[in-house]
């Protein structure tokens, strides 16, 4: 039977990536308007052994990396969140936590989840100041983590 529109399929339709949540450790459900950097890749090895009758390497997989994560989100009064995180690093002590980033679908159950382990904050960018813009005030967090796992429910 043909998809006639009156009810949206889901083998049909990509997933829009504007409809998300973030968890930060017990803070549940924060705002965000934009997260970068959700990627991992694997380390090349070549590799040639000296009888080796072929004149070129071989390629294997080596270890895995993941990129740091940055979150952007406005700034709200009196919500210092990010600076506090940030400024609990005191020489290698630091709080990490596990970060839960969510698509949701339209009725906002969650689609894809990324979870990144033994996250902390590595930078803080606070907002541009400009006397002639009548932008929002975004500050963004660069985060490192220990490994991200990617789960569709």
């Amino acid at each position: 039977m043909a998809e006639d529109g009156s009810v949206q399929s889901q083998n049909i339709w990509p997933i829009s990536n504007f409809y998300f949540s973030v968890d930060i450790g017990d803070q549940k459900d924060l705002a965000f308007q934009e997260i970068n950097g959700l990627d991992a890749e694997s380390k090349v090895i070549e590799y040639r052994h000296g009888n080796s009758p072929q004149f070129s390497t071989i390629k294997m997989p080596g270890m895995f990396s993941s990129g740091n994560v940055t979150l952007k989100k406005g700034v709200f009064v009196k919500d210092n969140r990010f600076w506090t995180w940030f400024n609990s690093i005191k020489m290698n002590t630091i709080k990490r936590e596990t970060v839960v980033i969510k698509l949701l679908d339209e009725a906002g159950a969650p689609t894809m989840t990324w979870t990144l382990n033994n996250a902390f904050p590595t930078k803080i960018s606070g907002v541009d100041l400009k006397s002639e813009g009548g932008e929002v005030a975004v500050e963004s967090l660069e985060i490192a983590h220990e490994g991200i796992v990617i789960a569709n429910e």
